[in-house]
């Protein structure tokens, strides 16, 4: 079995605070920074497809290119057999609003907390790092719409294959112990989040998430100034992002500079009509229902995948092959993972790597040892510690949100 990647993850203060120093964001960003060149096309596997792997991104190495402004790059799956931990650079990338900010300079960068709070605060880089005890966590952050490309009947949005998500070690500090700083007055309800990127257009609203007082205090929300080990990258929220472990990434506001503390429900664009998912299992309604009612869309779900076995591969009779994927539990830890071979007629436990946090990747793997020649569909499915476990039938909603039906692969046996 391959091991986890655990990349380092502990930088002391002093070296955090020279390497964003020293991070030329400028000239990470030139004239041509979003103008992104096809190095080859790759083939995902649903209608329209086709995909240019770009290496000109700053910070980034090879990514899928879904849109140049404001950007949404895809990790390329391959990318998920080489450990648990994605790496920064081929860490997937998701905007929603199309002016981000080309450089940022630590030293006069400041978080501002407000509202409904005994004090307002205005925080530099080096005050977070040096006067707040720093938290850890590997959680991944996946776009709700990850695999939106897989959806039938098709829906508008981004056409992702099963490569918007990452998993990483995120360090900073407890939102708890920041908000607790401000004082969080009686009756505050809300805390909501803003970045640093904006609109082409003063009509288009402001990219805003909130969350409820009681989620946002709870000790494991986090604002997060590293990730595995070294400094976010630019595009994905340097020099700050919210890390809201076991939530879909919407919610993970990058480049992190206003955070608000309200005292009456947000009303705002993104948290009212954007991101609403069906309030049924699984976020499943069929085409042109009606009267579905609808909420904010919050927890992930179970998933799992293969990541050494594609469809159509060629195995061997009588030889043992080590199939492996990945696999998390969604909002909460990850019990099981059950393979089947014979699509789905029998299955079996597969052995789970080690278990390097609730909210994050796990490796599995199972033997294979095929004993007769001809097609064989394999499939797997993830269990997480409340039960939930994927379905067997593709959810539908018009967003194109929360898919996580059980995964499998054709192969044929010779």
């Amino acid at each position: 079995m391959q091991g986890p990647k655990v990349l380092s993850s502990r930088p002391s203060r002093r070296r955090f605070l020279a390497q964003v120093g020293g991070i030329g964001l400028t000239s990470l960003l030139g004239a041509s920074a979003w103008e992104a060149r096809a190095a080859e096309l790759v083939e995902l596997p649903f209608a329209n497809g086709r995909r240019e792997l770009v290496t000109n991104f700053p910070q980034k190495g090879a990514v899928l290119l879904q849109r140049t402004r404001p950007p949404l790059l895809e990790t390329p799956f391959e990318v998920f057999d080489q450990g648990v931990f994605t790496p920064n650079d081929r860490f997937y990338v998701r905007w929603h609003l199309a002016n981000i900010p080309s450089a940022v300079d630590p030293a006069t960068f400041r978080l501002n907390i407000h509202g409904h709070v005994e004090r307002s605060l205005s925080l530099t880089l080096g005050e977070l790092v040096r006067e707040f005890t720093p938290s850890e966590i590997a959680a991944v952050n996946q776009c709700s719409g990850n695999s939106r490309g897989f959806f039938g009947p098709r829906v508008p949005g981004g056409q992702w294959a099963n490569g918007a998500m990452g998993n990483a070690r995120w360090k900073g500090v407890r939102l708890k112990d920041v908000l607790d700083r401000a004082g969080v007055k009686a009756g505050a309800l809300q805390v909501r989040f803003n970045g640093l990127d904006a609109g082409v257009i003063p009509q288009t609203p402001d990219f805003m998430k909130s969350l409820a007082i009681d989620h946002a205090r709870d000790g494991e929300v986090m604002i997060a100034y590293a990730m595995n080990g070294e400094p976010l990258p630019l595009l994905n929220g340097f020099p700050l992002r919210l890390v809201v472990p076991g939530w879909y990434a919407t919610y993970w506001v990058k480049m992190l500079e206003d955070v608000e503390v309200l005292d009456k429900p947000d009303d705002k664009f993104w948290t009212t009509k954007a991101y609403l998912i069906p309030d049924t299992p699984f976020a499943n309604m069929t085409p042109g229902q009606q009267g579905v009612k609808m909420v904010p869309i919050n927890r992930m779900v179970p998933r799992s995948f293969f990541t050494n076995v594609k469809n159509g591969a060629v195995l061997k009779v009588g030889q043992t092959t080590t199939v492996r994927g990945i696999a998390f539990g969604g909002d909460i830890g990850l019990a099981k993972v059950l393979f089947s071979s014979d699509a789905g007629g029998q299955w079996e436990e597969a052995q789970l790597g080690p278990d390097l946090g609730k909210y994050g990747f796990r490796r599995w793997e199972v033997s294979l040892r095929p004993s007769s020649p001809g097609p064989h569909k394999l499939m797997i499915k993830a269990i997480n510690t409340a039960g939930i476990v994927q379905p067997d039938h593709a959810n539908w909603n018009g967003g194109g949100f929360m898919r996580n039906v059980i995964e499998s692969v054709s192969v044929r046996t010779t």
